[in-house]
């Protein structure tokens, strides 16, 4: 019997709470910086990855809505103000052509090669915007093992020092320490693995929209080309 409360006595010592509790204050340091970090990834999956299917989604129906539309001027004034990023290439594109095609003189050669610098700009001030928000990502799951990993080598520092200090290399001297040194580890990885994968699966989800936004361009300057022949 105890043989069995020494046993749960070494079963709490190592429990994640305990670990945390009796690690010295860099260790600490490392485990709460690495927590925090996960918490900021799992708010940016939520939020983001929500917020990015909503986008795209309302992105398609516009384009769809756009290319059953009659009349282009019409249509851009009662949705052209929309935040999305197709609601911006058009709007650059309709910008453009305005002022291109202003003057009595109309540079038509000009005017295509103006229209597609600008909805192609605007494609990419749209992708870059969204991108801003998951660079982070990026960093998270570059650097957080490497961060947990200095917590791993901190603390199995502290366990040799406290071999030399008892004198004695028994697994009860060591184990907290290399226990709590495994556990910054972990937690490392917890915040790296997640952040990895979200950012691959956005910037995937990114690399769509910016081929299918580089379409809708293709598509609006066809159309404005067309306009142009129509009006020579």
């Amino acid at each position: 019997m105890l043989d069995n409360i020494k046993l749960a006595a070494d079963a709490a010592t190592l429990s994640p709470i305990a670990l945390f509790l009796q690690a010295d204050i860099i260790v600490k340091a490392v485990m709460i910086g690495l927590l925090a970090a996960s918490i900021y990834v799992w708010a940016v999956i939520f939020t983001h990855g929500r917020g990015v299917g909503k986008m795209m989604a309302a992105s398609e129906r516009f384009e769809r809505d756009f290319w059953r539309a009659g009349n282009i001027d019409k249509f851009y004034e009662e949705n052209g103000r929309e935040e999305l990023p197709s609601a911006k290439v058009l709007g650059a594109g309709i910008s453009e052509w305005r002022r291109s095609t202003a003057g009595k003189a109309v540079d038509r050669d000009g005017t295509r090669e103006r229209l597609g610098i600008a909805m192609h700009s605007a494609v990419a001030g749209e992708v870059d915007k969204l991108a801003e928000k998951i660079g982070v990502l990026a960093t998270i799951g570059s650097v957080a093992p490497f961060v947990g990993l200095f917590g791993t080598v901190w603390g199995i520092m502290r366990s040799f020092t406290a071999i030399a200090a008892e004198n004695n290399s028994s697994l009860a001297v060591v184990a907290p320490g290399i226990a709590e040194a495994l556990f910054a580890t972990a937690i490392g990885l917890f915040a790296a693995i997640p952040a990895v994968i979200a950012y691959n699966s956005f910037s995937q989800r990114l690399n769509r929209l910016e081929s299918r936004l580089g379409r809708f361009a293709d598509g609006l300057h066809a159309t404005f080309s067309r306009e142009l022949e129509v009006d020579a």
